[in-house]
Formats: C-alpha cells, sequence, structure tokens
C-alpha cells in the first residue's frame, strides 16, 4: 500500500502549516509506515493517510510524487 505521510522535519519546534512537508511510502500497514519513519528519522509525523485509486492518482499527477524508501530493519542493516 502507498501512503502519504505528513511530517514537521525535528520534533522540537512547534509544528506550523507553513512548514509541513509531505513524502511517500510503501508499506504494508499504517503501523509498518509510522515505525519506519520513526526508525529512520527525526521526524514529528502529523498524519499517515493510506492512498488508494482517486487520491492516489491525483497524487501521482499534483504532487511530486516520489517513493521514499527506507530499510525494512534498521537494526540488523547496522550490525553488519
Amino acid at each position: 500500500m502507498i501512503y502519504k505521510v505528513l511530517y514537521q522535519e525535528n520534533k522540537i519546534v512547534n509544528p506550523r502549516r507553513e512548514t509541513t512537508k509531505t513524502l511517500f511510502m510503501e508499506a504494508d500497514n499504517v503501523v509498518e509506515a509510522r515505525t519506519l519513519v520513526e526508525d529512520n528519522t527525526p521526524y514529528n509525523i502529523e498524519l499517515i493517510q493510506e492512498l488508494t485509486g482517486n487520491s492516489l492518482e491525483y497524487e501521482k499527477e499534483h504532487a511530486d510524487f516520489k517513493l521514499t524508501e527506507f530499510p525494512k530493519n534498521k537494526k540488523s542493516d547496522s550490525e553488519d
């Protein structure tokens, strides 16, 4: 599934609509999407929205749609 993640770049500064950023990612479910973002970034997540059908097509046409990829298991990657 494809998810749209709205976030602030750090957790220290109070969120402002003007500084909200977006990334798109693929994950099995919303819990995995949140975990991947939290484990791999310092971002303050505001909202995670599943994109399907018309919503997904709209984002592909009107947004800077590019899938962000995170390693599925950060701990095993760092141990190698």
